[in-house]
């Protein structure tokens, strides 16, 4: 109803929902069957973070089959080691770019649904640097990805240089209190930017306007 081209199931508020923090601890079955209700609640396309794949190149495979019976879009999958942290947090670590390769190899190679988008998260940035999140990209590229999450870009001229470098469609991530700086999709796409998330921004409205309406019942009684 305001207009959305696509829905967005976000791992961070996800893991909130089931009341955890988000460093991978929710399973296949929990995010399959929330993201599956909420692609049965829309006739948007939904996007949904599988994080690591919950498991090794085997897990992978399924994951993607599990998601597109759950009538899901797409997934994006992270090149974190597991148990994954939320992207804007210090210290994480990644696993070689060849293991994160034969994840995309594997979901690639799974999905019945051509249309079904396997889009590659890579976390490099901060652990690494700029060069070293190109890189890997591209490497993820070759194997198959059909969209490239860059995660936690430092300012515009990063996005720039994303851009440069790769010729499929990217995914910008706008969380509020994260490391990227928050810009309009429409400097988004002047950037070359193809998809822009905001996967907490209707969390937090909710939970502020949750508050508040307490507080205000509290001075009432």
């Amino acid at each position: 109803d305001a207009g959305f081209d696509g829905v967005y199931v976000s791992g961070a508020a996800l893991s909130a929902d089931l009341g955890l923090p988000d460093v991978g601890l929710t399973t296949l079955d929990e995010v399959a069957g929330r993201g599956g209700a909420i692609a049965r609640a829309t006739a948007l396309p939904t996007l949904i973070d599988a994080d690591t794949g919950f498991g090794e190149v085997m897990n992978v495979a399924r994951t993607v089959q599990v998601l597109e019976d759950a009538g899901l879009a797409g997934c994006h999958l992270e090149d974190q080691v597991n148990p994954k942290r939320c992207g804007h947090l210090d210290n994480k670590t990644l696993v070689s770019p060849e293991s994160m390769v034969q994840r995309i190899r594997a979901a690639v190679a799974a999905r019945r649904d051509p249309a079904f988008v396997i889009c590659a998260r890579t976390d490099a940035r901060g652990p690494e640097g700029l060069d070293a999140a190109i890189a890997r990209a591209r490497r993820y590229v070759e194997a198959g990805a059909d969209m490239v999450f860059p995660e936690a870009l430092a300012d515009e001229a990063e996005f720039a240089a994303v851009r440069e470098a790769l010729d499929v469609p990217l995914l910008a991530n706008m969380t509020e209190f994260g490391k990227s700086p928050l810009l309009g999709a429409d400097r988004l796409a002047d950037l070359g930017f193809n998809v822009v998330i905001y996967p907490v921004t209707t969390l937090r409205l909710a939970m502020g306007a949750v508050a508040e309406g307490l507080r205000a019942v509290a001075r009432a009684r």
